[in-house]
Parts: C-alpha cells; structure tokens; sequence
C-alpha cells in the first residue's frame, strides 16, 4: 500500500510495508493473532511478520486541526473509498496481496494494480498531486507534501494541490499543527536529499511565515557584500541545507545550520549589511524556537553553540594561540570534543553554501581540530595536583591549565609554520 508501493514503482528499495485489509473485522485479526496498535483507528501487527495491517476506513473532519476526525471502519468500507482518503495520487496506489511475492516484490505491470486515481500517471509526469479536496482538511498534509518535495527533488507541487495548501494556511487551518508534529517533519525532511525544497514550498504556500516566522524573515535580507550579494540571506540558507545533505550532515548539523542566521532577520537598518551582532540576537531566537517545537536536547545545544560562534569559527585563521583556546573553551571543546566536530561541518556547510564557493576547502575546520589535539596533550592531572601541593585552589589551577594549553597551542601553530 501507499508508499510502499510508489518506492518499488520509482525503483526504490522499498523499507516498510503496510496492508489495508477489506471485509474485517477487528475481531476477525485478533482471532487470527494480530496485535492491536491504533490508538484512534484499527491497526494491527502481523504475529509473525510484525508490518502494519490496518482496516480499510473512512474519515470524516469534525474538528480543526491534525485530530478533528471521526473514523469509520467497518466490513462495508471499499478499498477504494480507503484510497480516496489518502493525501496524494501517488500514496493511493495498491497491489493486492495475492500479487506480492514472498520478497515483498511485484510485478508493476501487474493487473492485480489498485489505481483509481492516477498516481502511476502523476509518477510518470513526476507531480505531487491531492486525491480529492478533502486534502484540505489535514493541515500535517501540508507538511507531508514540503516533505515529499525534498526527497524527490525532480517532481513539483500541482497548481491545485498548492492552491488548497495556500487555502488551508489562509483558513488558520495550519495554525492548529501541534509542535510535536511539525518537529517530527521538518526533522524528517531535513534529513531528504534536497532539504531546501520543503522550506520552498512551505514558504510558496505561505506556511513558512506561520511555523518558522523567524526563518521566513530572512528571504529579502541582503547578504554581506564580501559573501554573494546577487542572493539573499534566504536562498543562501538553502544553499547551506543543501550542502548539508551533500556532506551527510547528522540531524543536528542541519538543524543548526537552519537557524543559525536568524539575526539577520532582525538587523537593524542601521548595522546593515554587516549584520553586526546578529551572533547573540540568532541565539536569543533559537531559544524560542526551541521552547516552541521542543527540540531534543542535542540538536539545541549543537545549535546554540554555532549560532554564538560560527563568525569566530569562520575568522579563525585569523587568531593566535590564547583566542584560539578561548574560542574551544567558549564551544566546550574540551568536555565534548565529538560536539566540536559537528560544529564545525555546520561551519563549514555555512561557508560552502554561497555560489561559487561549493568546492571550496574549508581550512578553519582542520586548524582548529589541530589546535584541539595539541592542547588535550596537556597533562592537566599533572598540573592540578602541582598546583594543590603549593596551595592553589579552583580560578588559580584552572589559569595555570589555560595558560599551558595556550603554550600547547603556540608551539603548535610555531611548528606548522613553513621553514
């Protein structure tokens, strides 16, 4: 059903299964051994195969928002009338199961095909197009939709299919997405192989400017003259995305990468075009942003420190020994060594996102990992335990390792220096 088979139909491997079952009832499955899971509708688990057997149902919307359904599975249900409350053409396709084969494969000129509504003609003219208007009536679709964009980069969005998106957001339809939900997609669509274009096309439907104003802000916000002027702060943020994706970003990476501008939005006219201080007013806005969606721990965390430092981190090559060890001690460096190196791919997806520059080697990253390696050589045990045989305390041990990791730095840096 649904994804399953448009992946095997794109020639796709094909990950997870799920079956609609017709002319059941839920006691019928339990007497065979299935395990229920639907909390809201009747799914069920296969005893030995555990995929996902759910009753064919109808819907019907009785309140805004993701929940305001009432649903109806019953004997009577058609697989077709199952099919109609799909999102697109191209999820409301089926095969029966007499026609699958042990693998999990079939045959896809097989006539034991389920298509009422044209999903393998919209593959074929790759469009991401609506069943019926009763689309409009999930605001998750929407997301699902941005989603399905990015990970196939080549289809587009159907006029239509835009047009009830646009509707929904107009109607404040989209306003009732829970935040754990609207996580859980954009998490999944940063994640595709063109994250930029879930945030296209939320922002073509204006769902941008209701889930994640302080990301849609940006578009229009010129860029420094030094970077590429001939695009804005906006299109230069899908650039980084999308190297993201190329470099295989994790999930933290990206998700800093998205918000760690987001003081550019709100530069002052008169800090322009240098979006003087837009460090401390992108990290003030993520902790919003964060409180809203509920972002796990290490994606806030990863994304605080590259939204304060990712300037610095770009101006490295510049500092000597002492500011280079304060900049590792500002990013934690030392307790999280492994969080260093996140931080600076997001660095460095943030300096090869701008035109021309997507080849460009990233030297900051190497040097500042070199200056990591040479002060972790120092024996701060050693120093500690000299420190507290001549009475020293807490602030004056600590000084005394800063200081040599600064030597360890600097000497470092001497030898890395051309003879």
């Amino acid at each position: 059903m649904g994804g399953a088979v448009r992946d095997a139909l794109l020639g796709l491997a094909v990950k997870d299964r799920d079956w609609v079952v017709v002319g059941a009832t839920p006691q019928t499955l339990l007497a065979q051994g299935f395990l229920p899971v639907g909390k809201d509708f009747p799914v069920f688990l296969h005893p030995q195969t555990h995929e996902e057997y759910a009753l064919a149902r109808t819907e019907r919307k009785t309140a805004p928002g993701y929940h305001g359904f009432t649903v109806h599975a019953a004997p009577g249900v058609t697989l077709e009338e199952d099919l109609a409350r799909r999102d697109l053409t191209i999820n409301a396709i089926a095969v029966s199961a007499d026609a699958v084969r042990a693998d999990g494969t079939f045959d896809p000129g097989s006539p034991a095909m389920i298509d009422p509504f044209g999903g393998r003609r919209d593959l074929g003219r790759k469009l991401l197009r609506h069943v019926t208007p009763a689309f409009r009536e999930d605001p998750v679709r929407i997301l699902r939709v941005a989603r399905l964009a990015a990970r196939f980069s080549d289809f587009t969005v159907a006029p239509g299919t835009l047009q009830l998106m646009r509707e929904m957001v107009q109607s404040g339809e989209a306003d009732h997405l829970v935040p754990e939900r609207v996580w859980q997609e954009l998490a999944r669509g940063l994640m595709e192989r063109t994250p930029s274009r879930m945030f296209e096309a939320l922002r073509d439907c204006g769902a941008l400017a209701r889930l994640l104003p302080e990301v849609n802000q940006l578009w229009g916000v010129p860029q420094r003259a030094e970077h590429h002027p001939e695009i804005d702060t906006g299109r230069h943020l899908m650039l980084v995305l999308d190297m993201c994706a190329r470099l295989d970003a994790s999930l933290p990476v990206r998700v800093a990468c998205l918000f760690h501008d987001l003081g550019k939005g709100s530069t002052p006219a008169q800090l322009l075009p240098r979006h003087l201080g837009h460090e401390e007013r992108s990290a003030k806005m993520l902790q919003g942003i964060c409180k809203r969606l509920r972002l796990p721990a290490e994606c806030r965390e990863l994304a605080d420190v590259v939204a304060r430092e990712h300037g610095n981190i770009h101006r490295s090559g510049e500092l000597g020994a002492a500011a280079l060890v304060r900049l590792l001690e500002r990013c934690d460096a030392f307790r999280k060594p492994q969080r260093l190196r996140e931080v600076l791919l997001a660095c460095e997806c943030d300096a090869r996102g701008r035109l021309g520059l997507a080849e460009t080697p990233y030297p900051q990253g190497p040097r500042l990992l070199a200056a990591l390696s040479a002060a972790q050589a120092v024996a701060t045990q050693t120093i500690a335990e000299n420190a507290m045989a001549t009475g020293a305390r807490g602030e004056k041990i600590g000084e005394l390792i800063h200081r040599a990791r600064v030597e360890a730095v600097q000497a470092s840096l001497s030898s890395a220096l051309p003879s």
